[in-house]
């Protein structure tokens, strides 16, 4: 028998999981989604082909429930589905900040809580979900996780202790480059190019690069060496960047990063 899942609080981030699923072989019939506006609901029933129920409705028919509304949505969203959540129903939560015992101590006595910190490429299906068991979930619920998230890009497991940095670090990492590539297209404004030649110049190098570091094996620092001539261009702007504590400042700034996510830990512990 088919497993049903059930995508409740359907915004970006969920229907990007559910065109990835459907892409990835999932049949519609095997897929319920939930949505605030009624509008919306239909939407997605007409977008995708998949039935869009109740919140109530979702928990008593889905094996696996994967909770995607935000985080300060969630207290709300769990005291509106316990009375209707069976203990071995699997909970997927995708809410950044929010420890599986949240979930754990207003769902029945021993319900599986995965918690998933993915990220915006899940849009283009190149996210990174990492993905940690609560106490009651097995390898077999991490195994059903990874199974769905697979289809909007790469999974990893971490201890949820790890949470906190992988949010830092992959959860708003998109953020930190697309920041780079604003400002490198100033740079490139600045030293004389049009805006978009400037966007695509730089586009296109990050693409290059990440492929690189991806495909290759090989460690940044020898990728960037084969880039670094002596005396040449490349090693007078490193230079400028080491002068003003670029490097400083990006351990600074995911250091912030985590703490604020401990920070939504512990206000949702």
């Amino acid at each position: 028998m088919a497993q049903k899942v059930a995508v409740l609080g359907t915004g970006k981030i969920g229907e990007a999981l559910l065109s990835g699923m459907i892409r990835g072989g999932w049949a519609p019939a095997d897929l319920l989604v939930t949505a605030r506006r009624p509008e919306r609901a239909a939407q997605l029933r007409e977008r995708y082909g998949v039935d869009a129920v109740t919140n109530a409705e979702a928990a008593a028919a889905a094996d696996t429930l994967i909770l995607t509304v935000k985080p300060q949505d969630m207290g709300t969203l769990l005291t509106e589905l316990a009375p209707h959540v069976p203990a071995d129903r699997l909970v997927i939560s995708g809410a950044a900040g929010v420890p599986t015992a949240f979930f754990e101590e207003r769902l029945a006595a021993g319900t599986p809580v995965v918690r998933v910190m993915t990220n915006t490429p899940a849009l283009v299906d190149e996210a990174m979900s990492v993905i940690s068991a609560g106490t009651h979930a097995t390898g077999d619920h991490l195994r059903r996780a990874e199974e769905i998230f697979a289809g909007v890009g790469k999974t990893l497991r971490v201890p949820e202790s790890q949470q906190d940095a992988a949010t830092a670090l992959s959860g708003s990492g998109p953020a930190y480059f697309y920041f780079l590539v604003e400002a490198m297209t100033d740079a490139g404004i600045l030293l004389g190019l049009p805006r978009d030649k400037a966007h695509d110049l730089i586009v296109q190098a990050a693409i290059g690069a990440a492929v690189m570091l991806r495909d290759s094996g090989e460690h940044p620092v020898k990728l960037r060496e084969n880039v670094t001539s002596p005396a040449g261009t490349t090693i007078n702007a490193i230079r400028e960047l080491e002068n003003h504590g670029v490097r400083a400042a990006l351990l600074a700034a995911l250091e912030a990063a985590r703490d604020r996510s401990r920070e939504l830990a512990s206000g949702n512990g």
